[in-house]
């Protein structure tokens, strides 16, 4: 089996594997297998120790191919579907299942009177059914698009990673593996869009500088506003450092501006290892997905119009987001082995300050190029307002059993490459 490096970088996808007689014409069936065991302290009922998917990165297969066309222009397309390898499904839920932070799934949290606690119970077990990754068992939800590549760049149509996402995980000291990922932080409101569906993308690659421009049309009839979505991305990597630059912006159902990021990076190499340090700005003042509340309420509840509005006026604010978001780590190369140390913090600009901290120590043994020994050591020390209950790379740990109360995670994986 032959490999040929593609004319242009694509996200994630990197090269494909030419078959048959014709060199020009390439497909691959490839993917990533990740198990192992994981124990997590803090949360309700007690420490929970769990086989899991993803230790260090989701469990992936897909098929992706490239043909030349002539002419300098090159058509490619990706399908790439999730499975859980403890459970062969397509989805998975956070360790802490459907349980919200306090500050979001309380009436003291919410600032609402007492009397409406069996109200925001109900709305607590409703938004706590859409914690998880693809609930709805999409079979191609990592990466579905398919683009062609031409002299002056590329064109993209489909399911792919955001712009700001793909520095933010370029520059991430675990590149979003494992617990220690920064993202682990951000989870409960998402952070970030990580993926981005009825997306167009322009690429462009000159030397060693990558750019791209991302755009989402909301396909809502009679508005070209609402769930709106565009980014874009600028990225310079030579031999001994890199930077990069990220923005995402998108509108919610009203076409309001919604969840907002600006992330930037740096690495260098520093002999066999490499340093690397990357800042997220978050903001959402509008979030995406609460103007049905109040309606809801009245309808199912039988609340008054001005109490309805009040609650859902306390969700709005509850799920605004305005944080910064800074990891810095160093990745160490010895032989067969990679040891990356990392630290990640959160500072909450809002009323919760749901501030918080993680720190740990990853490391990989390769037994072969394609199979790797993974051990992760991890804390998180929480805010008294935050409840972060750490994960991997691919599942989420949700929260803790309150606010305040800190998580340990301590994991043995097991990864193989095809």
């Amino acid at each position: 089996m032959k490999k040929t490096n593609t004319l242009f970088l694509f996200g994630l996808v990197g090269t494909v594997a030419t078959f048959g007689a014709h060199a020009q014409n390439t497909l691959e069936i490839y993917g990533t297998v990740d198990a192992g065991i994981t124990r997590v302290s803090g949360i309700e009922g007690g420490t929970q120790t769990q086989l899991a998917s993803g230790i260090m990165d989701g469990s992936r297969w897909g098929i992706k191919g490239q043909e030349n066309i002539g002419g300098g222009f090159q058509a490619l397309f990706v399908l790439e579907s999730r499975v859980e390898m403890d459970t062969g499904t397509q989805s998975n839920r956070p360790i802490s299942g459907t349980q919200l932070p306090d500050r979001i799934n309380t009436t003291t949290g919410l600032g609402l009177p007492n009397a409406l606690a069996p109200v925001v119970a109900g709305l607590g077990a409703q938004f706590g059914d859409t914690l998880g990754v693809n609930l709805n068992g999409t079979a191609y939800d990592r990466q579905a698009y398919v683009g062609l590549i031409t002299p002056v760049g590329a064109v993209i149509a489909g399911r792919q990673y955001s712009p700001a996402f793909e520095i933010m995980g370029s520059f991430d000291a675990m590149q979003t593996q494992s617990a220690l990922s920064a993202g682990q932080l951000a989870s409960i409101p998402s952070g970030v869009d990580i993926r981005v569906s009825n997306a167009l993308q322009y690429r462009i690659k000159v030397n060693d500088l990558t750019g791209a421009l991302m755009y989402a049309p909301g396909e809502t009839a009679g508005s070209n506003a609402n769930n709106r979505f565009w980014g874009g991305m600028v990225s310079y990597k030579s031999q001994d450092f890199a930077l990069g630059v990220g923005y995402n912006t998108k509108n919610n159902e009203l076409g309001q501006k919604s969840l907002t990021n600006a992330v930037v990076g740096a690495s260098v190499e520093l002999g066999s290892g490499s340093l690397s340090m990357m800042y997220n700005s978050i903001k959402d003042q509008n979030p995406t997905g609460l103007s049905t509340i109040s309606p809801l309420l009245q309808l199912s509840f039988g609340l008054d119009a001005a109490t309805a509005n009040l609650v859902q006026s306390a969700y709005v604010n509850a799920f605004k987001q305005d944080a910064r978001l800074f990891n810095i780590g160093y990745k160490h190369t010895f032989g067969k082995n990679t040891a990356t140390v990392a630290y990640t913090e959160i500072d909450d600009g809002t009323l919760s300050n749901a501030d918080a901290r993680s720190y740990g120590v990853a490391f990989k043994h390769s037994l072969s190029k394609r199979t790797d020994l993974n051990v992760v050591v991890a804390k998180v020390e929480n805010s008294a307002t935050s409840q972060i209950a750490l994960g991997g790379g691919g599942y989420l740990g949700g929260v803790t059993k309150s606010a305040g109360t800190d998580s340990t995670s301590l994991a043995f994986g097991l990864r193989h490459r095809f």
